[in-house]
Formats: structure tokens, C-alpha cells, sequence
């Protein structure tokens, strides 16, 4: 991945869709179809393709899927079955702005309706973990007990082992805060350390949860809040530091869709256990591209990336040397 450069292309900026060119394109179309609150056919031809162009790279789709679905409102993606009932990229889309919707206060979806249009979907395409993916989305929101959680995750490790999106979904169903405990967040932890790929799209599973924890003791306030930073000096949370501050930013290391996205859970992981200068580094390596999260926890996200990033991260060591990253 580049260095990071003062140039325009390269300010501090927020994109949904990361280093995904097409998709950020499709993006914009959706948005403007979303602002005069009609899909023409064009649109909806776009949004198939670029869908469908991510093959049999599940993960690049769930990304796709979850961009567009963010950018498309509640109103679009209905529109867009009406016209293709058969595709699956369009129930994929409706199920997700389903569960987008779901999370907002006051929102009435009528998730056994997401359910059966997930089963529409997987019965189109039966190597396709993206409904499966869903289901337990829906799972999360419905907090249902752990024993149906089981059978979802059997489908989605047959199909794609190491699905990034499943596994944030399945991190988050069993956190203390949802459906589970910390005990069970190590089981799973446990499970997938040792077999996992290292370069694998769910690399930064365990990361996440250690962000997840550090941000819990700081909400917890007190001397919870005061012992938080102690998280980063537990051994496991500082092997995992080691080896993706070590790994990550080297060129092509890293090809799934949402690298930049953990490039920035990284870089604002070192901040917090006070690795400035590997921080750096991984700043540099995100192209100045932000996401919301994690660095939403400490306030507006661009503002907080810009802050770490001109303080961390404005100068390449490299050039100051007179080198040249590679």
C-alpha cells in the first residue's frame, strides 16, 4: 500500500467504499438516484454489476453489499426487487437495508421477512455465505438464544471460512453487551487464532475485540476507566500488536476489501497502547483514508483521524532520510 503524501488525491477524507474505485462510482449514482427518491434502470443496471463483478469473492460482495445498502435508504433497494425479484444482489440489498433500518430507534421491519428473503437468496446462489451472513445479523437483533447461532455458522464456514463480515457479526452476538459474555468472545478468539490465515479478511477479528474491550472498561468509568490502557499490555493483545504492526503495511500483504478499514482499527489500536511511531507508520499506509469507526469513539472520525495523522504521521521517515518506500 502507498505512503502516505500530501497530496490532494490524499487528504484526510472519509469514503464508504475505501479503495474500491467501481463501487465508489456505483456509490455516487445510488446517492444521487437516493436524493430525487427514484431508480431508473440504469441505476439498478449498475448496482447489478458491480455486484455480480465480485465473482465468487464473497467478501468483496459483503463489502459491496453493505456500501450500497448504506447509500441506498430504506426506499430504493424495495424499488430494485420490484424490478428484479430474481436477483440475489437485490434481495441481498433489500435484506440489508432491512437490518439497517431495524437498528434505528423507532424503526418497524419485520425481520421474519428478512429471513425469508435471505432464504430466497441462498436458494439462488447455495455458495453464497452472504445470506447466511444475514441471518445471523438478524440473530444479533432479535437476541436470540446461542443453540440457533450454530447451525448459521456451520453454513458460513462451509462456504467461506474466513469471512470478515460473518465473523464481525459473530463477534458482536456473542460480546457481553449483546447476546454472550467475554468468556464466549475468547472462545472464539480461541477457535480461530491458531488455524486462521494471517493475511485471511478476518484478520482483525481479535483486534476488534480488543478495541471493543478497552472501549467498555473506558465507558465503565471509574477505575475501570483509570485501568483501561492496561488492556494493551496483556500478552495476547500485545502479540496480536506485534505481529499486525509488523505484517500489515507490507506491500500486498493485505487484499481483502475492507484493508483500509483495518489499517485504521491498527493504527488506532498502537495510539491507544502508546506505539506512536508504529501508528505512524500504519497512518502513512491508509492513503488518508479515514472510517467512521473506531475513531468515532473519541468524537467526530475525520476530525480525530486528521488530528493523529498530522501528529503522527505528516512526514515519511523514509524521505526525510532521502529514501524511497517501496
Amino acid at each position: 500500500m502507498p505512503a502516505f503524501r500530501r497530496r490532494k488525491g490524499n487528504l484526510p477524507r472519509l469514503v464508504p467504499e475505501l479503495d474500491d474505485a467501481p463501487l465508489g462510482q456505483v456509490r455516487r449514482r445510488v446517492e444521487t438516484a437516493w436524493s430525487r427518491g427514484s431508480l431508473d434502470t440504469a441505476v439498478m443496471a449498475l448496482m447489478a454489476n458491480v455486484i455480480d463483478d465480485a465473482g465468487e469473492d464473497w467478501d468483496r460482495k459483503a463489502h459491496r453489499l453493505s456500501v450500497l445498502a448504506q447509500s441506498a435508504g430504506r426506499s430504493l433497494p424495495g424499488i430494485w426487487r420490484q424490478h428484479r425479484p430474481e436477483h440475489h444482489g437485490a434481495l441481498l440489498l433489500h435484506a440489508w437495508s432491512d437490518l439497517i433500518q431495524a437498528r434505528q430507534q423507532g424503526a418497524v421491519v419485520d425481520l421474519g421477512i428478512t429471513r425469508e428473503t435471505c432464504l430466497q437468496a441462498a436458494a439462488l446462489i447455495p455458495a453464497d455465505p452472504t445470506p447466511w451472513t444475514l441471518q445471523l445479523a438478524v440473530l444479533r437483533l432479535e437476541r436470540r438464544p446461542s443453540t440457533e447461532l450454530s447451525a448459521i455458522w456451520r453454513e458460513i464456514k462451509a462456504r467461506d471460512p474466513w469471512n470478515r463480515e460473518a465473523h464481525l457479526q459473530a463477534l458482536g452476538y456473542l460480546s457481553p453487551d449483546e447476546c454472550g459474555s467475554s468468556a464466549m468472545v475468547l472462545d472464539l478468539l480461541d477457535g480461530v487464532r491458531s488455524a486462521m490465515p494471517s493475511d485471511a479478511p478476518a484478520a482483525g477479528l481479535e483486534l476488534t475485540a480488543f478495541v471493543h474491550s478497552h472501549q467498555r472498561a473506558v465507558a465503565g468509568g471509574g477505575l475501570s476507566a483509570v485501568g483501561a490502557g492496561e488492556i494493551w499490555r496483556r500478552p495476547d493483545a500485545a502479540r496480536a500488536l506485534d505481529h499486525a504492526a509488523h505484517y500489515w503495511t507490507s506491500p500486498g500483504f493485505l487484499t481483502h476489501a475492507a484493508a483500509l478499514a483495518d489499517l485504521n482499527l491498527l493504527a488506532y489500536a498502537l495510539l491507544k497502547s502508546s506505539r506512536t511511531a508504529e501508528a505512524g507508520t500504519v497512518l502513512r499506509a491508509t492513503s488518508g483514508v479515514a472510517t467512521p469507526w473506531p475513531w468515532s469513539l473519541e468524537g467526530e472520525p475525520l476530525e480525530r483521524y486528521a488530528h493523529y495523522h498530522g501528529r503522527y504521521a505528516s512526514e515519511d521517515p523514509d524521505a526525510k532520510r532521502g529514501g524511497r518506500r517501496r
